[in-house]
């Protein structure tokens, strides 16, 4: 158990992991990827743990956010240079068009969320690590995906209630889905969220991320950011 923890603490220095709700202060988002650990003997978390998780020290990615309300017809989308090195998060916005409120209110206070949480290196609260997580078995999915569910010790509007799905092939993280397990403010109901993973240089980076939140007065909105990636720990693509 202490050993379990300890790895978890090492491996997750590095990493920052992202939240998201909806308008009007709801939706908020970070982005990096924090690694799953447990102090249990099951077979599926032995593997995934097993798996070389080389830190993300760099990257350099072009961002696409796009953010959706039906009930006021509000839309709007963000191309958007984003960096990640020793010296912080920095962001170029490069294109932007639609609803000028979803572009400050969302997008910009996104990028800056994110921003702040790099200088403030508060990986540690959200991580998927037993302090912060419980897991169970949740068995294997039709197209043979391996999944674990993951239960929040704690209402932290950084966790995540859901299931995490693994790579049949190599146990490697694919996908992350479910609910914030507290919602951003009074004005949500609720928040889904789903993040897709992939491997670059070796190193595994988020490359997109989806969400919808049910708002009082504002109905339901929608959220979606992707990521296509320049470098990695110094490699290029």
């Amino acid at each position: 158990m202490e050993l379990a923890a300890h790895l978890c603490m090492s491996r997750g220095l590095g990493r920052r992991i992202g939240e998201i709700g909806a308008m009007a202060t709801i939706f908020v988002a970070i982005a990096v990827l924090s690694p799953l650990c447990a102090a249990g003997k099951s077979e599926t978390l032995q593997r995934f743990l097993a798996l070389d998780d080389p830190e993300p020290y760099q990257f350099r990615a072009i961002r696409h956010l796009e953010a959706r309300n039906d009930h006021f017809g509000k839309s709007a989308t963000m191309d958007v240079w984003t960096e990640g090195n020793g010296n912080g998060f920095q962001y170029q916005i490069i294109a932007e068009s639609g609803s000028e409120y979803i572009r400050s209110r969302v997008f910009r206070e996104t990028l800056e969320t994110e921003r702040a949480m790099w200088a403030a290196g508060s990986a540690a609260g959200a991580a998927l690590t037993p302090e912060n997580y419980d897991f169970e078995e949740a068995g294997v999915q039709p197209d043979g995906s391996p999944s674990l569910n993951v239960k929040p010790r704690r209402k932290d509007v950084l966790l995540v209630n859901g299931t995490i799905f693994l790579n049949p092939e190599d146990g490697d993280l694919v996908r992350m889905e479910g609910f914030l397990a507290k919602t951003p403010s009074f004005w949500t109901r609720r928040v889904s969220i789903t993040r897709w993973y992939k491997r670059f240089a070796g190193v595994r980076m988020p490359v997109a991320l989806e969400s919808t939140a049910n708002v009082r007065i504002a109905g339901q909105s929608t959220f979606r950011m992707t990521y296509e990636y320049e470098s990695v720990n110094g490699h290029h693509f």
